[in-house]
């Protein structure tokens, strides 16, 4: 083929002078040693450089996938946890309420239980307060009502009755008829029913 290109150049050449199209044989030696020196040159300095580079940039893409998929397992794992830390927080607080709420009905009872005891200790108190009152007023009684009755019975008896033992006896036979005429005033109502 190289005679061939070389016979048409001839050919051409001597009918129209030298062909532009077509090189010279020296050009093309020359362009076939510079382009051999070229690919060796590449193959051997600059394929190597950029192997080297795409092997880097394809390890760090990769590590950059590893990488990406540790964290998303991390994240994972940490939502995991978080989720159920919150499980745990919201029993935990569910458990917080109800201890609340027994504390707050145990307190409850024990506020009701020592309201009743402090009413109790007044009532009790108050009974006994209205018990010494009625005994005081009796005695205050006994001693007016005996007083006058002396005063009473002297006037209708026309007599003194300075004895004191005396005086004595009618008072205590007074107030015995006294006591006597409820509880007959009681029975005798009983009877008419």
């Amino acid at each position: 083929m190289h005679a061939m290109i070389a016979l048409i150049a001839q050919e051409t050449t001597e009918e129209h002078g030298p062909n532009p199209i077509v090189p010279h044989t020296a050009e093309i030696i020359i362009g076939l040693i510079a382009f051999g020196i070229l690919y060796y040159f590449l193959k051997t300095k600059v394929m190597p450089m950029f192997e080297r580079t795409f092997a880097e940039r394809t390890a760090a893409i990769e590590g950059g996938l590893e990488k990406a998929e540790r964290a998303q397992a991390e994240a994972q794992q940490a939502l995991e946890q978080y989720r159920a830390q919150l499980a745990e927080a919201r029993h935990e607080a569910a458990k917080l309420r109800e201890q609340a709420r027994e504390q707050g009905a145990a307190i409850i009872a024990e506020m009701r239980e020592q309201a009743q005891a402090e009413a109790r200790r007044i009532t009790d108190a108050a009974h006994s307060q209205i018990e010494a009152d009625r005994t005081a007023a009796l005695t205050t009684l006994r001693s007016e009502v005996g007083d006058l009755a002396v005063t009473l019975a002297g006037r209708v008896v026309g007599e003194s009755l300075d004895d004191e033992a005396r005086q004595r006896r009618v008072v205590e036979r007074f107030l015995a008829e006294i006591e006597q005429a409820p509880e007959a005033a009681a029975a005798g109502s009983e009877q008419v029913r």
